[in-house]
């Protein structure tokens, strides 16, 4: 299985089973992270992480603080992911084996608005 990455009719396949996707909170302005891999057809949330709280963002009871940063374990299975593109907010950054980039520059070149979706795939 790999990652495969869609914005209308553009797809791109990462052979990749882990990844981490990353994002700042739009009104906070803090870092959110989360652990994901890809398992039998899904993508499988593992952990997440946050670097404060605030605005509807608040850690769940068991997290557990670690220099500055929220860490808590989730399990949640999706068949797909979609992502919202936009020249609003900060995008969001994939990071593959602890090389992190902008998620938009895996298309080279997206619309100002439009949706990605992460799935698996063969």
């Amino acid at each position: 299985m790999s990652l495969c990455l869609a914005s209308g009719a553009l797809l791109v396949k990462i052979a990749s089973t882990a990844f981490t996707l990353a994002w700042t909170h739009s009104i906070e302005k803090i870092r959110w992270e989360e652990e994901w891999r890809v398992d039998a057809g899904s993508l499988v949330l593992q952990e997440a992480r946050i670097r404060g709280s605030g605005a509807g963002m608040d850690p769940p009871e068991g997290a557990r603080l670690e220099n500055g940063v929220w860490h808590y374990q989730v399990t949640r299975r999706l068949a797909r992911l979609d992502l919202a593109h936009s020249p609003y907010t900060a995008g969001y950054t994939l990071c593959l084996d602890g090389h992190c980039r902008p998620l938009a520059e895996y298309f080279g070149n997206l619309p100002a608005i439009t949706t990605v979706t992460l799935s698996p795939c063969d």
